[in-house]
């Protein structure tokens, strides 16, 4: 499979593998997508689309088994507040669908924040840009090709 995040990895020569599962529209949740790929859900993370009140719009990267404090992004973005981007703005700004979203391959640049916890596996999952397709890779090759900022981020179950 052929995504624009694929072709940049591809590109800068970091090695990847796609994996594919069945795609239920109802239920995208970044959990479901772990079992279904056979990954622990802390090593999946998903992308989130926010907006801060000074800079702009800006990347979350979080663990599939986590919610994004907004405090803790506002903190590093320089930003008073920050609130995630309604879904009919998700499209337009990143080119990708809901459940498709991912830091590579974006027609703009944006900031990417990931939360601190990916540096601790030696493989994660993205989003490939699709619903359905998701993208294992070194965690220091997805930084280094998302331009990603590591950050104290995520909000995990046990939290919240």
């Amino acid at each position: 499979m052929k995504t624009n995040a694929v072709r940049q990895l591809e590109s800068l020569g970091i090695p990847h593998q796609v994996r594919e599962y069945d795609v239920d529209s109802e239920h995208m949740d970044a959990e479901l997508v772990a079992s279904m790929i056979g990954l622990p859900p802390q090593q999946v993370f998903k992308t989130l689309v926010a907006r801060g009140d000074r800079n702009g719009v800006c990347l979350a990267v979080v663990p599939a088994d986590a919610e994004l404090d907004p405090r803790a992004l506002a903190r590093h973005t320089g930003d008073r507040r920050i609130e995630l981007v309604t879904l009919k703005e998700v499209q337009p700004l990143t080119g990708y669908v809901r459940g498709g979203v991912t830091a590579l391959g974006l027609k703009r640049e944006f900031p990417v924040f990931a939360d601190q916890t990916i540096a601790t596996f030696d493989l994660i999952s993205v989003s490939a840009g699709v619903r359905g397709a998701q993208i294992l890779l070194a965690p220091a090759d997805y930084l280094r090709a998302a331009k990603a900022v590591l950050a104290p981020i995520a909000r995990h179950k046990s939290e919240y």
